[in-house]
């Protein structure tokens, strides 16, 4: 679905590596709203380096749908939309449940899903502020333990790939989520988990469609309401 941006590997130690990098970690932390504008010519001299190698990074960010790159604007942080938000979480739905599936028919544990709910369990404890990119990350390796107890390979892969999108897709739901409420919700949900069988498929499809899919819907309907007063 998209291409991964590999931290690390040889290519995230080149210039257009770290400069993709960084650019990554501010995308996932919401400091770059829908449609800003990422030019080259200012990123350059942030970064200093090259344009080329700025370039270079934007396309490893348009090639993992971070950003995208329109005729006549350049590269832009993508417009949230009805169909990117049901094309990334139907595919982190077929991926997880396909992979639960598998998981249960094997009697897998579950205890690599519970030391990841607990380590969300513990940034909510912490008194420290929680940067946003790093809940959505210990949010993140709960799902994708969840996929890896299918001992999938081309499953596991597969979800990584949509990873970093799905984070970024969260980023819109930042005003109305925190990491308490993150880690109580993934809680209740490791327990119906631990039900097997239909249960847990149903308290995983809720997870992805009633409290993820339908969070980011609602919040595209308040922007688009807020638009609409601003048109007026």
């Amino acid at each position: 679905m998209s291409a991964i941006i590999d931290r690390g590997s040889d290519a995230a130690d080149s210039a257009p590596g770290r400069v993709a990098a960084l650019l990554r970690e501010e995308l996932l932390d919401g400091r770059h709203p829908v449609g800003t504008r990422l030019r080259e010519e200012e990123l350059a001299a942030r970064f200093d380096v090259a344009r080329h190698t700025v370039r270079s990074a934007l396309r490893t960010l348009v090639d993992a749908r971070l950003v995208v790159h329109e005729r006549n604007r350049g590269v832009i942080v993508a417009p949230l939309d009805r169909r990117r938000i049901d094309e990334v979480f139907d595919y982190r739905k077929v991926l997880e449940l396909g992979a639960l599936r598998i998981a249960l028919g094997n009697s897998a544990g579950l205890s690599s899903v519970e030391e990841r709910v607990e380590k969300l369990e513990a940034l909510a404890r912490r008194s420290a502020p929680v940067a946003w990119h790093e809940l959505t990350l210990a949010h993140s390796a709960i799902h994708e333990e969840i996929v890896a107890l299918s001992d999938n390979a081309l499953l596991i892969d597969s979800y990584r790939r949509c990873e970093d999108e799905v984070r970024l897709l969260l980023t819109f739901v930042r005003p109305d989520f925190d990491a308490a409420s993150m880690a109580a919700a993934h809680r209740v949900l490791l327990e119906n988990l631990r039900r097997g069988g239909e249960d847990a498929v149903a308290a995983l499809t809720f997870d992805i469609d009633d409290t993820g899919r339908a969070a980011v819907l609602h919040r595209l309907d308040r922007l688009e309401d807020a638009a609409r007063l601003l048109g007026r």
